[in-house]
């Protein structure tokens, strides 16, 4: 017999076993097929979920601190820093809106300033730590000469005795801002007044 027709004869013994144990055409199974006796165990479990890393331990093996998203505020005296002109503009209207405030003997704050309390209190409101007495912040910041004014600068007078013993702030224009016991409220004057002008002694820029 000619293979031709031995091989028709094998295709179709094949087709006629698969039609008659299903009834049609065989289902194609799921390639690879494990068979009968493969041993079937339970589901895998899911992929476990990464979990956040533990916080670091101190040396003492209890968490170390963890640096918050937002920086603390600040606690007790403020450090110096540079201020920009525009800082210094701004720190004159915080001392202009003070106007009127009564002179305190020690005070430093809105109920009540002497001089050098007045200039430690608004310097502190932009972040700049003035000393308490007025001969402290006599030696802080830089000399400045006397046709250089600019708002902001501190200048310092002989009153009471030898020395820096008043302290007042530059406004601009001739005048300053300061908290003297005689008229006893923060106000603004002339630096080119007899009394002021004589008692005059130096200025500093605090940057």
């Amino acid at each position: 017999m000619p293979w031709q027709a031995i091989a028709g004869c094998l295709v179709t013994a094949v087709l006629s076993a698969a039609c008659a144990s299903s009834g049609g055409m065989p289902v194609p199974k799921p390639f690879p097929d494990p068979g009968p006796n493969a041993r079937r165990g339970p589901p895998a479990a899911p992929a476990p979920i990464p979990q956040e890393p533990p916080p670091p331990l101190s040396e003492g093996g209890a968490p170390a601190s963890v640096e918050p998203d937002t920086p603390p505020m600040a606690v007790g005296p403020l450090l110096p820093h540079a201020l920009s002109p525009a800082d210094f503009y701004a720190l004159v209207g915080t001392a202009l809106h003070l106007r009127g405030t009564p002179y305190r003997d020690g005070g430093a704050d809105p109920h009540g300033f002497d001089c050098s309390g007045f200039t430690q209190y608004v310097f502190a409101q932009y972040g700049v730590s003035l000393p308490r007495l007025v001969q402290d912040q006599f030696k802080v910041g830089t000399i400045v000469r006397s046709d250089d004014f600019a708002p902001g600068d501190l200048l310092f007078f002989t009153t009471t005795k030898p020395g820096a013993s008043h302290v007042a702030i530059a406004v601009g224009g001739n005048e300053f801002i300061h908290a003297p016991s005689s008229t006893g409220v923060v106000r603004v004057e002339r630096l080119s007044s007899s009394y002021w002008a004589q008692r005059f002694i130096g200025a500093r820029r605090v940057q």
